[in-house]
């Protein structure tokens, strides 16, 4: 027996990630416009950092509250008071190392090996993946693309629920296809969480990156207070904290022990001085947020007008997100589409094969940069795309 084959079959099972494949190909090159992965090409606002180090430098470097320091969770429940509307107590947030270990606490916390998780797709593969390395099967529903445009299939999504589903892990605004859940989309699929008995996985991370208002609707908008819904978010894209891995859910608070458990043998926690860097990025960093979300839209709209101009794409305007998911007229394999265009342009963009069933014939382009950035993009990717 070798050391490989002496390994777990479900750690042997964990996919290579396709947008890292794409990233460490062309990684460093000069030029290079990397539109792949999600995030800004902003640092963490100066005001964050320096809360972060001034609690480090004064010795915040001990052993804290597994559910996150009372006022960082006291932060969160003025956050969600402010943005949502939504009187939540701190005894309903759970601070977590990175919102995709929110996602997979999540998952943990209500599926078992052998249960099965429905998403919706395409989807960002850590949500699948996830839910595997859990011992949960993931069901992928496709959405419907027509005209341009994402849609749910209801009926679909009824028909892929089973005996064994455990949970819907919703994703909207969605990375990386722009779909954002309207109100009655959302009555719809809580009432067939509530028909079927069924936890909701809500990642609402996009929330505020709406353009059709000034954030997204939410579970929060219709739920009632025994709905079991949970909700994962990270720090990460409003505040350009990727690289903290900081996140939290939002979970009734008869399960905070539970969870309190699940942070425990895990990481044991979030390191204190980060957690006091998150606060007052929740306190003072609305305006630093919304001008990221009014740089988004900017460019969202100078990528698609220049693409969509081409008369050879055919994916319209997102309704939420970061993202561009093109379909490109002439692409049938996406994954040699992202290498052959970030050889001959140098600009990197996500293949849409990492997103599951539905995204085989997409790239994704991120475009929170600097607005030069999406121009000069959006020109190198017309003349590719043109054949000039």
């Amino acid at each position: 027996m070798t050391i490989m084959t002496s390994l777990s079959p479900r750690a042997l099972s964990a996919p290579e990630s396709g947008i890292v494949e794409v990233v460490n190909y062309a990684r460093g090159r000069d030029g290079l416009i990397p539109l792949w992965v999600g995030e800004g090409d902003l640092p963490t606002p100066d005001f964050v950092s320096r809360a972060a180090a001034e609690a480090l430098v004064a010795g915040e470097t001990f052993y804290t509250w597994q559910r996150g320091i009372p006022p960082l969770r006291e932060a969160l429940s003025r956050y969600y008071r402010r943005r949502f509307q939504k009187a939540l107590s701190p005894e309903h947030f759970y601070v977590t190392g990175s919102g995709m270990q929110a996602i997979k606490l999540a998952i943990e916390a209500v599926g078992s090996p052998g249960d099965e998780m429905v998403l919706l797709t395409p989807a960002w593969p850590n949500f699948a993946a996830a839910a595997d390395l859990s011992g949960v099967r993931p069901v992928a529903v496709p959405l419907s693309f027509e005209n341009g445009k994402w849609q749910l299939d209801l009926d679909r999504l009824e028909a892929a629920i089973g005996e064994r589903t455990r949970a819907l892990f919703i994703n909207t605004p969605s990375n990386p296809t722009g779909w954002t859940a309207t109100r009655d989309d959302l009555k719809a699929i809580l009432s067939l969480a509530r028909k079927h008995g069924l936890w909701i996985i809500a990642d609402e991370i996009y929330a505020l990156y709406c353009y059709l208002g000034a954030r997204a609707p939410s579970f929060l908008d219709i739920m009632d207070e025994d709905d079991r819904i949970l909700f994962v978010n990270s720090f990460s894209k409003n505040w350009s904290m990727t690289g903290w891995r900081v996140g939290w859910i939002v979970a009734p608070p008869a399960m905070g022990q539970v969870l309190e458990n699940l942070i425990q043998y895990s990481t044991s926690g979030v390191a204190q001085f980060m957690q006091r860097g998150a606060a007052v990025a929740l306190d003072h960093g609305d305006g630093f947020v919304d001008e990221n979300v009014a740089k988004a839209r900017r460019n969202r709209d100078m990528l698609c007008d220049a693409l969509i101009a081409t008369n050879r794409v055919q994916t319209l305007k997102p309704d939420g997100a970061l993202y561009a998911f093109l379909k490109i007229d002439g692409v049938t394999d996406a994954r040699a589409a992202a290498l052959d265009i970030v050889d001959k342009t140098g600009v990197g963009l996500a293949p849409g094969t990492a997103f599951g069933e539905g995204g085989a014939l997409f790239l994704r382009a991120c475009f929170l940069r600097h607005p030069a950035q999406i121009a000069e993009a959006a020109e190198r990717l017309q003349g590719y795309i043109l054949g000039r």
